[in-house]
């Protein structure tokens, strides 16, 4: 498709909330070049995820920068090696910053397995400790270890109880199997769905959309990864949601409207739960 074929963005008159991107991965444009451009099509609030230990004070720098930006604080799995004692204490001091909004990204990677998986589950473990002992919701990453996943979560569900959150956070860009999602729907997370429910071949992901209560859906782009058709095969950027809102409302059954809604009041239920809307009646 050339680019005097694809759409014009929509814009759509319910705010919405980029739940899950790495706006420090988004080198092509300058960060005010991309949040204007997301601002423009109605994304009013953004989460930039920290992944790395060289990356916690630069996703908290960028929030500082901005007042649409929020971050989070962890180390992904792909990152698993590095986790020690000193990342253990870097996580904890910048989650006490006032715009730091959930541990992540954690979890497990099975498929690239580019860390040793002892030392993933290790690094999550600790991490899901941490958020519950700091009354933050989790940003979780599960690829092909919808089984440690599960029974991980599960030693570690107690702990979100007791601290009183919402719910104990998201797994972000889900694509596991039906029992992981039935699992983490029950323990009261949030699914978070992306550009791939618009490509061809992703119809295990869409069935797991319809399955999902829509109040317990969240948005996201993961940009620059995973740039929802029609503008697939460029940098995906935060601008680009209300094709992911206009997919899934559809899969729903929803005006758009109506999911943007319910959307945006579960992802300020999750990250800003001091300042969440009313759904209207």
């Amino acid at each position: 498709m050339s680019k005097k074929q694809r759409r014009a963005i929509p814009r759509f008159a319910t705010p919405i909330v980029e739940t899950h991107c790495h706006l420090d991965y988004l080198g092509e444009e300058a960060l005010a070049d991309t949040l204007a451009a997301a601002a423009g099509v109605g994304i009013e609030r953004v989460v930039t995820i920290a992944v790395a230990p060289d990356n916690l004070a630069t996703v908290r720098r960028i929030a500082e920068s901005d007042a649409r930006v929020w971050c989070t604080q962890g180390i992904h799995p792909h990152e698993a090696g590095s986790y020690d004692e000193a990342v253990e204490a870097a996580i904890r001091e910048g989650a006490a910053h006032p715009r730091v909004v959930a541990i992540g990204e954690i979890g497990l990677d099975y498929y690239y397995d580019r860390a040793d998986r002892g030392a993933q589950r290790d690094a999550f473990a600790r991490q899901l400790a941490l958020a519950a002992e700091l009354a933050l919701p989790v940003v979780i990453h599960s690829r092909d270890a919808d089984e440690d996943t599960e029974a991980i979560l599960s030693d570690h569900l107690p702990g979100f109880r007791r601290c009183g959150l919402p719910g104990p956070g998201v797994i972000h860009s889900f694509t596991s199997g039906q029992g992981l999602a039935e699992f983490a729907l029950e323990a009261g997370f949030y699914l978070g769905f992306n550009g791939i429910t618009t490509f061809r071949n992703a119809d295990n992901v869409r069935t797991i959309v319809e399955l999902t209560p829509v109040e317990q859906l969240l948005l996201e782009t993961d940009a620059p990864y995973l740039t929802p058709v029609p503008y697939r095969g460029t940098t995906n950027a935060p601008c680009y949601l209300p094709f992911v809102a206009e997919k899934i409302a559809e899969l729903k059954g929803l005006p758009v409207e109506k999911l943007l809604a319910i959307a945006r009041r579960s992802s300020y239920e999750l990250f800003f739960p001091g300042d969440a809307p009313a759904l209207a009646a």
